[in-house]
């Protein structure tokens, strides 16, 4: 294939998951029921931690935020992957490959970020009780997400940015399901040391720093749990973070497993299949985390049922 300017073609090949044609209704089946049980939960906790008083507080809205850039995850990636094989086509557009890179990489940062502010909610709570509401006040909470959104922007717009300067062959197949980072660098004509520098440090620094810190964090909260004489309270204590430290480590676990498989099996074929779970899966399970585990989930769930219940017609 012939090199030529980035400007000269407008559209990538996405190989997908599969390329047996048998395969393409259960995988359209099985992505399609995924993406509606992700939205539905996602924006269900939305509802409810806006709807009730009980949740006005930081941790539910931050959980809210969470709810709100999963649902931004998956529909950044399912939606063309479905339509490709509605239309049998394996065609995105160049602007629309570049708007994927784009959102995925915000989505994916602010999810790890929102983690982060999260475990530090969780270490105020649990190690400083009688200053949580001091600490915490709206005005902290609204600067941490504020950060929060302008770093994984940064972030995304820099590697975005960088993208647009690589120079890729007139016809460019990713063996993905959706416009990954990595691939494209990869499939690129020019040179990308730069690219891969940047790629490289930004995972050191915008996902092992908010990792440190969640790790900082909950050393802090299990030294603070330790130190409770009764097991009641340790229980209760522990209880308050368990659904948020389950969403880390399925977050990061299926993170890392993307990327060591990728390693292993050097296959991008491989590599797509593992970034499911962390694309698709994660968000859509995150919502039953929180609502399994959490009573107050729990109860202004079924105050909302209660309510649709009695205001819908007899």
């Amino acid at each position: 294939m012939e090199p030529g300017n980035n400007t000269q073609f407008s559209e990538f090949f996405l190989l997908g998951l599969s390329e047996e044609q048998e395969l393409q209704p259960l995988i359209f089946g099985l992505f399609l029921s995924m993406y509606l049980i992700t939205v539905f939960g996602n924006l269900l906790i939305i509802l409810v931690t806006i709807s009730d008083s009980h949740l006005h507080t930081p941790m539910y809205f931050f959980l809210s935020n969470l709810s709100f850039v999963d649902m931004c995850f998956t529909s950044t990636t399912i939606p063309k992957m479905l339509q490709n094989i509605e239309n049998q086509s394996k065609v995105i557009t160049y602007e629309g490959c570049i708007i994927q890179v784009f959102f995925y990489i915000f989505s994916a940062g602010l999810d790890d970020f929102l983690l982060t502010v999260m475990a530090y909610d969780r270490f105020v709570a649990i190690c400083q009780p009688l200053h949580y509401k001091v600490i915490m006040n709206p005005r902290l909470c609204g600067l941490l997400l504020l950060v929060s959104w302008i770093m994984s922007a940064m972030n995304s717009l820099l590697h975005t940015l960088m993208v647009l300067q690589l120079t890729f062959c007139r016809e460019v197949e990713i063996l993905h399901f959706f416009c990954e980072l990595n691939q494209m660098v990869q499939l690129a004509c020019s040179d990308t040391f730069l690219n891969n520098m940047v790629m490289y440090l930004a995972s050191v620094l915008l996902a092992g720093g908010p990792f440190a810190g969640i790790l900082y964090s909950y050393s802090k909260i299990v030294s603070s749990i330790r130190r409770i004489s009764s097991t009641q309270g340790k229980f209760k204590a522990f209880s308050t973070c368990a659904s948020h430290l389950s969403v880390v480590f399925l977050f990061y676990c299926t993170s890392l497993g993307v990327y060591l498989s990728s390693a292993a099996t050097h296959s991008s074929h491989s590599s797509a299949t593992a970034s499911v779970m962390y694309t698709v899966v994660t968000p859509m399970l995150n919502p039953f985390i929180y609502s399994l585990r959490n009573k107050d989930i729990k109860r202004a769930l079924k105050r909302v049922c209660g309510i649709v219940y009695m205001c819908s017609p007899s």
